[in-house]
């Protein structure tokens, strides 16, 4: 199933300006101050309500001030939940990003009725200086068994095929890039230029500067039969890329962004989501601003139910 409808988000507690991530992210500007924890927040407890609110049943873990990690709030990046029952652990790029890793998260989604079965362990390529960072850089068709993965630091293309052998996806590989000041430079996470759901794809063709890669990409999309709804390069950097399908348990289906994101799309760009998802948006400029990422990044999907006995084992890629 493309959807779920439970997603893991980490309430924050010491969330800030991440200068390790900044490195590469160049969606970040350090807006950071005495209130910035506090609005972050806020806007993370507002988020939160307005998709319990749809039905969509939200795990909610909070970060702890030791060790710091500015970043938390982002959980997509250093784990997934697969519906065989699977946990995979990904390999960061930022150091301090590393510790988000913790086994008290994987505990409550087990405590709220999950089932993981084995633990698949990537973080090890850590130690080769290797990244592949999750859903933030691999965005999958679950439907197709394709996986999309845009080059850059933060996902290592041989890596990135080894790790679609292994749940066996077809990798689309390609670089996409923004201008960032007076530069072209690759973009950080796949999911910030492209979103899969069940009947379309948006994605901001415009920053694949390839050609050959960029029709792909494009009749990749062509053969799942899904709607293709391009944005610019522009609503890209207002992080209207960055946005996810979830559904909830009357199986109505919302397509997730923040206020930024739905702000800058075209009315003609709104009928075409809406022909197939309701919208559901949310105030995250805080977040934004000083992370980098918006609501996709928030929000870890969880895509198995219904336990029946607890065989968990530890593997190594």
């Amino acid at each position: 199933m493309q959807t779920t409808d439970t997603v893991l988000m980490i309430e924050p507690i010491a969330f800030g300006y991440n200068a390790q991530t900044a490195k590469n992210n160049y969606f970040q500007v350090n807006s950071e101050n005495a209130e910035t924890q506090e609005k972050a927040l806020r806007e993370f407890q507002i988020f939160v309500n307005k998709l319990r609110d749809k039905n969509i049943n939200v795990i909610v873990v909070k970060d702890t001030l030791e060790p710091r990690t500015p970043d938390s709030i982002f959980p997509n990046n250093w784990v997934s939940f697969a519906n065989d029952g699977r946990v995979f652990l990904y390999p960061m790029f930022a150091q301090n990003r590393r510790d988000e890793r913790r086994k008290d998260v994987l505990e409550e989604v087990e405590n709220q009725g999950f089932n993981i079965k084995e633990i698949s362990d990537w973080s090890i390529y850590e130690h080769e200086n290797i990244f592949l960072e999750g859903t933030g850089s691999m965005i999958f068709d679950h439907d197709y068994k394709i996986a999309y993965g845009s080059v850059s630091l933060r996902l290592d293309e041989d890596l990135f095929r080894k790790f679609c052998a292994e749940i066996g996806y077809r990798p689309v590989v390609f670089h996409s890039f923004q201008n960032a000041g007076n530069e072209r430079l690759p973009i950080y996470h796949t999911n910030v230029m492209m979103c899969v759901a069940d009947k379309f794809v948006v994605i901001c063709l415009d920053c694949i500067d390839d050609e050959s890669e960029r029709q792909k990409v494009t009749e990749t999309i062509k053969f799942t039969n899904k709607e293709l709804i391009e944005i610019s390069e522009k609503q890209m950097q207002n992080f209207a890329g960055n946005m996810l399908q979830l559904h909830n348990r009357k199986g109505e289906k919302f397509l997730v962004m923040s206020e930024t994101a739905y702000k800058s799309l075209s009315p003609n760009q709104i009928q075409n989501i809406e022909k197939y998802s309701q919208i559901l948006y949310s105030d995250l400029q805080t977040i934004e601003t000083n992370g980098g990422g918006s609501a996709r990044c928030m929000l870890a999907e969880v895509f198995f139910q219904h336990p029946t006995k607890n065989l968990k084992t530890i593997s190594n890629p």
